[in-house]
């Protein structure tokens, strides 16, 4: 070693030498210090399949699922309510539907049934008259056509369901009479239908027209 003195300069470059020599001795080394992969920890994070038996989805075409039992018990609730309300309606329907034509055949008959009675009114007098005169030719045979009109006026109204009451020397009964008055009588009994006045009349089971009627005492 020489005796030369040392320079600022020199003094420079060695501190720069040891702080490059302490660098190299503390940086690691890259190759030696990384860490090692191990081969399980690489397959971790991969799903494992058996190869014997491959992994199959469900098939919910298959095996779909049913409803709940309060499910079943609320729909089959609502089946017979709406069964028995249709029930209900047609009877309802079916009556109505009946009703209307009854009440249309009333419509039509009640207003014949004066015709009807003008000619029985007539067939009586001439039958009487017949009586008094039965030599005229024309008047018999004037007296038989009317017969012939109410008799075929008589069975179309029974073809439809229209029948005459019986009144006369039948006990009064207010469904099928009505009472125009009261006379005292030696042989019927209290209540008894002694004439009639003018004819009733059913249509079916139920009356479309009541008998007038004069009642005993």
């Amino acid at each position: 070693m020489s005796d030369r003195p040392v320079s600022p300069t020199d003094a420079h470059f060695d501190d720069e030498a040891d702080v490059d020599a302490s660098a190299d001795a503390t940086e690691p080394d890259a190759e030696s210090d990384a860490p090692e992969l191990d081969a399980s920890d690489s397959d971790a994070d991969e799903p494992v399949v058996d190869s014997a038996e491959p992994a199959r989805e469900p098939d919910t075409a298959e095996t779909p699922d049913a409803p709940a039992g309060a499910d079943v018990d609320r729909l089959q609730n609502r089946l017979l309510r709406l069964q028995a309300e249709y029930d209900n309606y047609r009877r309802r329907s079916v009556a109505d539907r009946e009703d209307a034509v009854r009440q249309g055949r009333q419509a039509v008959l009640l207003p014949m049934l004066d015709v009807f009675d003008d000619l029985r009114r007539s067939l009586d007098a001439s039958r009487r008259a017949a009586k008094q005169d039965s030599g005229s030719a024309s008047f018999d045979a004037l007296s038989q056509g009317i017969d012939l009109v109410f008799q075929k006026f008589s069975d179309t109204l029974g073809k439809v369901g229209v029948t005459q009451i019986e009144a006369t020397g039948k006990p009064f009964d207010e469904d099928e009479h009505e009472a125009m008055m009261q006379q005292a009588s030696d042989e019927a009994d209290s209540g008894t239908v002694l004439a009639e006045i003018q004819p009733g009349y059913r249509l079916d089971d139920r009356v479309l027209r009541h008998a007038r009627v004069i009642v005993a005492e």
